[in-house]
C-alpha cells in the first residue's frame, strides 16, 4: 500500500467519523429542546405533569360561547377541544380576524401547573381558498366585512 492510498484511507474515515458525530450531535444533542410538538388537547391531557412546562403546539377546535375578551388587555380566554377531551387557554396575543367559537386553532405556548395553557402565539386554521364576491352580490364593504365576523352566543 502506497502513500496516497492510505492517506485516501485515513481522509475518508475521518469523513466518516465527522459525519456520524455531526448526525449524533444532531439527534441527541441540545436541538431537542428547540423542537415544539404538536398534540390534541386528550395528548396534552394524558401526558399530565410531563406536559408541564413543556412547549407545544395545541391544535382542537374553540368551544362555541366560551371566549371571553380581557376588557383592560390583549388577553382572551377560551376553550379549545379535540371531541373528546377539553382545554382552558389563555392568549397573550392580537386574535386573527378570523378567529370565533367553532374554527380550528393552533396555540404555541405552555401548559401550567393549573391545567390552563397559555399561549403567546394564535393562528387560525382555514382552508386557503379565497372567494370573491359573485358578480350580482349586492352586499356592501360592512355587509361584507360583518359576514367574515362571529356572534358570540351564550350557553
Amino acid at each position: 500500500m502506497n502513500a496516497e492510498s492510505r492517506r485516501r484511507r485515513v481522509f475518508a474515515v475521518v469523513a466518516v467519523a465527522v459525519s456520524i458525530a455531526t448526525l449524533g450531535y444532531l439527534a441527541f444533542g441540545s436541538i431537542g429542546e428547540n423542537l415544539v410538538y404538536y398534540w390534541s388537547p386528550s395528548e396534552l391531557k394524558d401526558a399530565g405533569v410531563d406536559a408541564v412546562g413543556a412547549n407545544v403546539r395545541l391544535g382542537g377546535l374553540v368551544v362555541p360561547g366560551s371566549i371571553v375578551h380581557s376588557g383592560d388587555s390583549l388577553a382572551l380566554s377560551f376553550e379549545v377541544t379535540d371531541g373528546s377531551e377539553t382545554v382552558q387557554v389563555i392568549a397573550n396575543a392580537v386574535p386573527p380576524a378570523m378567529f370565533r367559537g367553532g374554527i380550528g386553532v393552533v396555540l404555541e405556548g405552555t401548559l401550567l401547573d393549573n391545567g390552563t395553557f397559555e399561549s403567546q402565539r394564535l393562528m387560525v386554521k382555514h382552508d386557503n381558498e379565497y372567494r370573491v364576491p359573485e358578480e350580482g352580490d349586492a352586499r356592501s364593504i360592512k355587509e361584507l366585512v360583518e359576514s367574515m365576523q362571529f356572534e358570540e352566543t351564550g350557553p
